[in-house]
């Protein structure tokens, strides 16, 4: 530990943003980096506990990636930028996916939380990884010694392109199957811009095609291809689809015009941004509407900040949940990440939150959407009486999480089996599903979850199907 006294002396410090007024006007990043002093500083704070709970070790809440971050949090303090790079990517392929779309469980565990003033770890690791690319610290690592085994990939999420990467880079010929246009599945087609640009995925996108990843975009399993031949032409399959089917709410006038799936929003914006052409579907937008989000978690809080900036005339986000405490009771939550109330970039640029909200029908008038028609609930979801009232709406969108993944075309004529969640079923260890030549990792095993955990999960499947083949594995999980 660089310095004894950091967390003493140095306050937090962390990352602002661009004013509201100025970044709902386009739909870049608008988080202002902390300068390299400052960022040093904050390292500084980092107080090396005896029991490190930012890690993830042997169960205890942090990074899932086992993320060494008092280690890389002393060689910054220390200016050793480089170093920190190196150990930063020794156990995270993608830190700049995280450093700007993870929740940060880390900081939740961090030992100065008790005192509601953790580390900065995201931006810490956020400066790291983009001075390595400003560097050109980051570069293709080719290993030279090819296995002769082919494995394919179905799915370019973070689990996908982590296990592409680390599989890659053991000496394996491996190809990566996208039903899009594009690579970087969720990454790419549901995070909006303004949180994380696609030019991130891009050039790490050609770091690992310089590794020797194939990439086949527009190819769907099941569809343009089936699993068996897949299965029949490789070594190894690994499954990594995300959990892409949306929790629904069945009530009247759900069928109406302007009722829409946030995965069927989100995506449109994205290929407006990246000039992508979309056809044969509607064209979703909020533009002069009366906007109501249906969801309270991230997906709703990126349908909101989607809104505003199309030009929605209000935003209204509903919340079955009651509203959370305004902070948590440390002695009963921490290290874990606790429930508290949390007000996102884009839930601050402007909406009205409801929270003990039912929806029971929708209003409709010619056919199209007009209005909700809602009622209070408590606690437990019972119904409060004389509590009904309306909310206006043109535009409504269904952010309430996802239940699992669409495997019907996927697995079809195969013994692969799936749990009660409508999950492919395997394991945590082995990720090797119940057919001998596929295994399965990310969202379509664990269910909805963080990027962090799929970057986990791929590097971890990656390590499993290398030992499979080859007897044993120098892969890191």
């Amino acid at each position: 530990m660089g310095k004894v006294t950091g967390f003493l002396e140095i306050d937090r410090q962390d990352r602002k943003y661009r004013p509201a007024s100025d970044r709902i006007r386009n739909f870049k990043e608008f988080t202002v980096p902390l300068p390299d002093q400052v960022i040093r500083d904050q390292a500084s704070r980092c107080m090396e506990c005896g029991i490190p709970f930012c890690h993830d070790m042997k169960g205890l809440k942090g990074c899932p990636v086992n993320n060494q971050i008092p280690d890389w949090n002393d060689l910054v303090y220390r200016g050793e930028w480089e170093q920190a790079s190196k150990d930063l990517h020794s156990t995270n392929n993608f830190p700049e996916f995280t450093g700007r779309i993870c929740p940060a469980p880390c900081e939740a565990s961090c030992t100065l939380n008790i005192v509601d003033s953790p580390v900065t770890i995201k931006s810490i690791e956020c400066a790291i990884v983009d001075k390595a690319w400003d560097n050109g610290w980051i570069r293709p690592h080719i290993n030279k010694n090819k296995t002769n085994k082919k494995i394919a990939i179905v799915g370019s999420g973070p689990a996908g392109l982590a296990a592409a990467q680390q599989l890659s880079r053991a000496g394996h010929n491996v190809t990566v199957y996208e039903k899009n246009n594009s690579m970087g599945g969720l990454l790419r087609y549901g995070i909006p811009d303004f949180k994380m640009e696609k030019t991130h995925i891009d050039r790490r996108l050609e770091q690992i095609s310089a590794e020797g990843v194939v990439f086949q975009s527009g190819v769907e399993l099941g569809v343009d291809i089936e699993i068996n031949d897949l299965i029949k032409d490789h070594d190894a399959v690994i499954l990594a689809c995300g959990a892409e089917k949306p929790r629904d709410i069945e009530i009247e006038g759900r069928n109406s015009k302007g009722i829409h799936f946030a995965m069927d929003f989100l995506p449109q914006q994205n290929r407006r941004v990246s000039n992508e052409r979309f056809e044969g579907v509607e064209n979703i937008t909020a533009e002069g509407r009366h906007v109501v989000v249906i969801g309270g978690g991230d997906t709703g809080s990126d349908c909101i900040g989607t809104s505003i900036r199309q030009g929605a005339l209000s935003v209204t986000q509903l919340e079955i949940m009651p509203a959370p405490p305004e902070r948590e009771d440390k002695l009963l939550t921490w290290p874990n990440w606790p429930l508290k109330m949390r007000t996102s970039s884009s839930q601050e640029e402007g909406v009205d939150r409801e929270f003990s909200v039912l929806t029971t029908s929708f209003g409709v008038k010619n056919s199209k959407v007009n209005s909700l028609n809602c009622i209070r609930v408590n606690e437990k979801f019972e119904r409060i009486g004389n509590s009904e009232f309306s909310i206006r709406a043109d535009l409504v969108l269904l952010a309430m999480g996802f239940v699992s993944p669409i495997t019907d075309r996927i697995i079809k004529n195969t013994t692969v089996s799936l749990d009660k969640r409508g999950n492919v079923l395997a394991d945590d260890k082995t990720y090797k599903t119940s057919h001998d030549k596929l295994w399965v990792a990310g969202d379509m095993r664990r269910g909805q979850s963080l990027v962090v955990w799929a970057i986990r999960e791929g590097r971890q499947a990656a390590k499993a199907v290398d030992e499979s083949l080859m007897g044993y594995s120098n892969l890191s999980d």
